[in-house]
């Protein structure tokens, strides 16, 4: 009978350095986030629009690698706060679209706060950050690749 191998110690697991990294960032963005008046969710949603303006919300679920049921409570309450307005697609009214309001263009430029805040705190410079993050994507892109069903 063979050993079996020895789980990795937690700091050795890619998985929680990702998750833990994830949070730690959360953590740095949630002050600043809340003086802007959204949550890390939100702020999502927003900067999926800010991107493409006019997006369904599965279309905006599926870029964010989201549920809809859970963009829709975020763009119902970035509706009431005045960020975008929802409207049923020309096209497909089975389709709602979401698009941004004024306030919700203007927004877009006091998030920079936020990556400003992120590069003096990692201690990173905008190449080093802008290579890690190509690679976490390259990561998630194979890891959605292989679990994928043909």
């Amino acid at each position: 009978m063979t050993d079996a191998p020895s789980p990795l110690p937690l700091d050795n697991q890619l998985c929680f350095s990702v998750y833990s990294t994830a949070i730690a960032i959360n953590r740095t963005y949630k002050p600043l986030l809340d003086e802007l008046g959204v949550t890390y969710t939100q702020y999502l949603v927003l900067s999926a629009l800010w991107e493409h303006d006019g997006l369904s919300i599965s279309t905006i679920a599926e870029r964010l690698a989201l549920e809809p049921s859970t963009i829709t409570p975020a763009v119902k309450r970035l509706e009431a706060a005045g960020f975008l307005s929802r409207r049923r697609s020309k096209d497909d009214e089975r389709l709602v679209e979401a698009f941004l309001t004024e306030k919700g263009k203007e927004l877009h430029a006091k998030t920079g706060c936020l990556t400003d805040t992120l590069l003096q705190r990692s201690g990173f410079e905008v190449k080093e950050l802008a290579a890690l993050n190509e690679k976490l994507q390259l990561l998630r892109d194979r890891m959605a690749r292989g679990t994928q069903r043909d």
